[in-house]
């Protein structure tokens, strides 16, 4: 049971380890004026177990393992801007974030060169 308890803890002591405010909400990234702040959604799952038997021909024996897995999925990016802060919501993962980043940057850029020719 102690073997059990020893991967237990363990486990726990890792997840306590990865989750963090900064695995949620990512560092904030200054672009064009833009202040961007990827959030993203953390999920994990993991089990442990150990047992112990003897087989009167092959005598006693014991065992445990542990094992687990998990993922990091972006789904919103907060934008900071002189226009105020909004959340924009993100479909599909790892390219859909450069998409929003490449998508705010280019209205950015469209407002600020449409500014500058009212002038």
């Amino acid at each position: 049971m102690t073997d059990v308890e020893g991967l237990f803890s363990k486990a726990i002591g890792e997840i306590e380890r990865m989750l963090n405010t900064k695995t949620v909400v990512g560092e904030p990234i200054v672009v064009e004026g833009n202040t961007l702040i990827p959030l993203v959604s953390v999920g994990f799952g993991f089990g442990v177990g150990a047992g112990e038997g003897k087989d009167p021909s092959k005598g006693a024996g014991t065992g445990g393992g542990t094992g687990g897995g998990g993922g990091v999925k972006p789904v919103a990016m907060i934008v900071v801007n002189k226009d105020g802060v909004r959340i924009e919501s993100i479909k599909g993962g790892t390219a859909s974030v450069l998409e929003k980043v490449v998508e705010t940057v280019g209205k950015a850029a469209s407002a600020k060169s449409g500014s500058s020719k009212a002038e």
